[in-house]
């Protein structure tokens, strides 16, 4: 079900569904794909309320470091330009929103949405005070973003409906869970 208190001041922050990170993809999240539906409905909402939206995207370069041929814990996935780098298909992308993109430089990995991007900038120009965020994963990026969401002074939701885990360990989701209402997120 949509968050009902999407407000002025709010922006929501899709992170990285990408076809690379659902079933098939080259790094598939289990059970990834479930986070569409939700999200569709939190970018409708948005959209109909003039709301900023932000989806964020992996845009490696070939040869990136977090790949496992270059030391890396990841097999190659998301590389620019790619069909594995493009939002899912079935993700309803308003008109308007704003794409960003990390980890572009073959030399540094970032998992949040805040590193090496503008996107707190972006979001303190648009007013923004709070942003929800949904998306992939719930242990690896949607945690790095929220954090660095926290630290830079705003407000964060998780859209726990809209989350899914890698869950390399058993228990990641719910421990990530954790650590980021424990850093000052509300868990919704």
């Amino acid at each position: 079900m949509p968050w009902e208190n999407a407000e002025s001041g709010d922006a929501l922050i899709v992170v990285d569904v990408q076809n690379d990170f659902l079933p098939g993809g080259a790094l598939a999240v289990p059970r990834g794909e479930e986070v569409i539906a939700p999200l569709n409905g939190y970018l409708e909402q948005f959209g109909e309320r003039h709301l900023p939206i932000f989806l964020t995207r992996d845009w490696h370069p070939r040869g990136h470091c977090s790949f496992r041929e270059q030391g890396g814990p990841w097999p190659p996935h998301c590389m620019a330009g790619t069909r594995g780098a493009e939002f899912a298909p079935a993700l309803h992308v308003p008109a308007g929103a704003q794409v960003v993109s990390k980890a572009t430089r073959p030399e540094a990995d970032a998992y949040s949405a805040f590193q090496g991007t503008d996107l707190a900038a972006q979001l303190r120009r648009l007013g923004v005070r709070r942003v929800l965020i949904g998306g992939l994963a719930t242990d690896y990026c949607v945690r790095a973003t929220v954090l660095d969401a926290l630290a830079a002074g705003f407000r964060a939701v998780v859209l726990t409906d809209a989350v899914r885990a890698v869950e390399l360990k058993p228990g990641d989701a719910e421990a990530a869970l954790a650590d980021m209402r424990a850093h000052g997120a509300q868990i919704a």
